[in-house]
Parts: C-alpha cells; structure tokens; sequence
C-alpha cells in the first residue's frame, strides 16, 4: 500500500465519521437539551458546522491530492468526488440561504420554515453513502 493511498483511506474515514457524528448527532440533539432555545441552538450550529465545512474542506482538498498522486481507479474516484460535489453544493448553494433564515431569527424576525435543511440533510446523506462506498473502494484496492 502506498503512502498517498494510507492517507487517502485515514482522511476519508476520518470525514466519514465527523459527519457522522455531527449532522445525524450533534445537530438534532442539541434542539432537545433543557433550556436550549431556537436562537441559542442555531448560534451553536452555526459555530460547529462552520468548523466541520472547514474541516472537510481540508479532508477534500488531501483525498484529492492523494487522488493524483496515486490514482486508485475510478471505483473509488467517482464516489470520492461525488462526496467533494455534495460538500460544494452544501457550501455554495445551500448553508448561504441557511445562513441568511437565521441572520434573521437571531436579529428577532420571524423567518418562515426552510426547505433547505431539507435539501442539505439529502446531501449529507449523498455525501456519507459515497464516503462509505469510496473508503470500501480505497481498502480494496490497497
């Protein structure tokens, strides 16, 4: 196994599992802990998924270097840059309107509810599947 395939396989399990345990744990228990208001757990979800966008940008960024410099094949290529297209989405598309809807709930109006979370649990949901099938690819071919 090389080098570049050892670190490609770390950083992508590692991604895998803070996804994991930030979009399906972190972020729907927060809402049920005592006391935690609307505006109280937006302010914490705000903080931890620009944290865990940082993070994964830079998981994205190695997983693709290590792409390129020991290409594993395109059964672990494809879901690995499906994963990197989802995160795009979500950075590009999505987390901006979220972020507008609640701008506007902690500035005290009241935002109308948002398809968006909708839309960027799908992408999580994309992103873990290739994650998964793209780590699997990796383990198989080193």
């Amino acid at each position: 196994m090389s080098t570049a395939s050892a670190v490609a396989i770390a950083v992508v399990f590692v991604w895998l599992g803070m996804v994991l345990a930030i979009s399906f744990l972190e972020a729907p228990l927060k809402f049920r802990a005592p006391n935690v208001t609307l505006a109280i757990g937006l302010g914490i979800g705000r903080l931890v998924f620009r944290a865990l966008n940082g993070a994964e940008i830079l998981w994205a960024v190695i997983v693709l270097a290590m792409i390129l410099l020991d290409s594993p094949g395109s059964a672990a290529v494809v879901p690995l840059v499906i994963a990197i297209g989802a995160l795009t989405v979500q950075l590009v598309a999505v987390r901006p309107r979220l972020a507008r809807r609640s701008d506007a709930i902690l500035a005290g109006l009241d935002a109308p509810r948002s398809h968006g979370h909708y839309v960027y649990i799908g992408l999580e949901v994309v992103k873990v599947a290739a994650l998964i099938t793209g780590g699997i690819c990796l383990l198989a071919n080193a």
